[in-house]
């Protein structure tokens, strides 16, 4: 991704970036690296270990290796790339700098401590030595979809850089979905700025920071508009969700805040989720055309039930400045937005696996079946499906037999969800309204099976009857082990067959 400037930083202190630990910082200190203003140069500026300079700064290296530090990120993420500015450092610069990233998962302070002499860090490489300029902002792109809490910035064979901006997607904590209510667009759940009619003053991304403002620099401000129209912004909302209350707050900006207000929304599907597609969105009205007074916070309750949705346009009549943008609601599991085969090919691995294992219950099967995504089409979803159940083992066909209950009874000894205990229902539904009788004469009748063969008696009982389960079963106590495994192998790709099919109408 050549054009990563737009994605948020991080490692910004004001997300809560931090430099932890540096093998060396004689000139000048690691914490340097991440501030927020521009680095500046002081002519004839010294300290006592040698000339002042707004940057990191090691001592000259007489023995072969690296520098290095470690670096906390503000907020966990998909890296898409680094600045590596070397502002003011021209004869003492590196030559070259690597970098490489870590995921300590959702509690990354308790696995921290010592990270440069812990072996739980599995540290991956995602910028390889690469040469520096000096004096110079040098940008380098990262091809890594990983999630990351932290970075380790390798410098050869010492020297000083001024500044590290880590640009990419925040990918929030799970347990974010969970919650009741939260900011959808709030930069620490992963909301975004896709696009924008006007940043002149100060850029829009500031509308989706922590905490209030803390002068006019921190939010958006346009120029003066001279001619008709009004001036916007659109954000991706970091969790889709339904909306249930805003807050726009116009701290700061007196003389320059905005007329009024409104808010739009729209919702685009995980595979269609391009920037370009939302020129032709079907934006919906959530919040109409309101006036705003200066220096204060706005909150609105009352709003147009849209809804869930992926993207909101705020805008701003004709122009001015706001501080933050908060849209408060309930996150919906971008999953759940999947219909049909785009949900089995998108679902999370977690969540496909138990999602197959309510059609098949054999996880050889399962994760054979997840490999082979995406799925073209269906007849590739069930050709797959087959082919792989044939050509398991006898001990993955016996799992998945052995899950299911026996006909006549709603439960089996196996644990079902709830979705296969309701499948499981509607499949025996004809042969469970048979006569006390003949469900008296199943049960006994599965009993007498189970000793012979070790499994539960397996049908595909959708629309058969008591009578014609109980007649199936009398002539398959006749089989040879062999044979009946075989024959119960088949129905339980019947079974296997009829499922994925509710799965992918569901």
């Amino acid at each position: 991704m050549s054009d990563f400037s737009h994605f948020v930083d991080l490692a910004s202190q004001r997300l809560g970036g931090r430099v932890l630990e540096a093998d060396d910082e004689f000139f000048a200190p690691k914490e340097n690296l991440l501030k927020p203003s521009k680095p500046i140069f002081i002519e004839g500026k010294y300290t006592d270990r040698g000339k002042w300079m707004d940057g990191w700064e090691t001592r000259r290296r007489r023995t072969p290796g690296y520098d290095w530090c470690i670096i906390r990120l503000g907020l966990p993420g998909v890296v898409h790339g680094v600045v590596v500015d070397t502002s003011f450092f021209k004869g003492n610069f590196p030559s070259h700098f690597s970098l490489e990233a870590c995921d300590l998962g959702s509690r990354p302070y308790s696995g921290e401590k010592a990270l440069s002499k812990s072996d739980s860090a599995n540290w991956i490489e995602i910028v390889s030595k690469t040469p520096l300029e000096g004096d110079s902002q040098n940008r380098y792109s990262v091809d890594d979809s990983g999630r990351f809490t932290h970075l380790r910035l390798k410098i050869y064979p010492d020297g000083g850089v001024a500044r590290l901006r880590v640009h990419g997607e925040v990918v929030p904590d799970s347990k974010l979905i969970k919650r009741p209510e939260l900011d959808l667009a709030a930069v620490e759940t992963g909301g975004r700025v896709v696009a924008s009619s006007d940043q002149f003053f100060s850029e829009p991304l500031n509308l989706l920071m922590p905490r209030r403002g803390k002068d006019m620099s921190d939010g958006w401000e346009t120029r003066r508009r001279r001619g008709p129209g009004h001036d916007w912004v659109v954000i991706k909302l970091g969790l889709p969700g339904n909306i249930r209350r805003a807050e726009v707050d116009t701290a700061h900006f007196k003389g320059n805040f905005p007329e009024s207000c409104s808010l739009e929304g729209c919702y685009v599907g995980q595979k269609e989720n391009k920037d370009a597609s939302l020129d032709s969105a079907a934006w919906k009205e959530v919040l109409p055309r309101t006036p705003l007074r200066a220096n204060r916070r706005h909150f609105f309750r009352e709003l147009q039930a849209v809804g869930a949705i992926s993207h909101v346009r705020f805008n701003v009549y004709p122009d001015g400045g706001v501080s933050r943008l908060r849209i408060f609601g309930t996150p919906v599991r971008p999953e759940n937005q999947l219909n049909g085969l785009e949900r089995i090919n998108r679902l999370p691995v977690e969540q496909a696996r138990k999602a197959l294992l309510d059609c098949c219950d054999s996880i050889g099967w399962a994760d054979q079946m997840i490999s082979q995504r995406p799925f073209a089409g269906d007849a590739n979803l069930f050709e797959s499906a087959d082919k792989i159940w044939t050509h398991l083992d006898r001990n993955e066909w016996l799992r998945a037999i052995r899950h299911h209950p026996p006909i006549s009874s709603k439960r089996g000894k196996s644990k079902q969800s709830v979705v296969a205990r309701q499948w499981s229902a509607g499949e025996q539904s004809a042969a469970q309204t048979s006569s006390p009788e003949t469900l008296a004469i199943l049960a006994a009748a599965n009993q007498a099976y189970h000793a012979t063969f070790g499994y539960v008696f397996l049908i595909c009982a959708t629309g058969k009857s008591g009578d014609e389960i109980l007649q199936s079963l009398q002539q398959r106590l006749a089989n040879n082990p062999e044979i009946e495994l075989r024959v119960a192998a088949e129905e339980m790709r019947k079974i296997m067959r009829l499922r994925l099919e509710k799965l992918l109408n569901s």
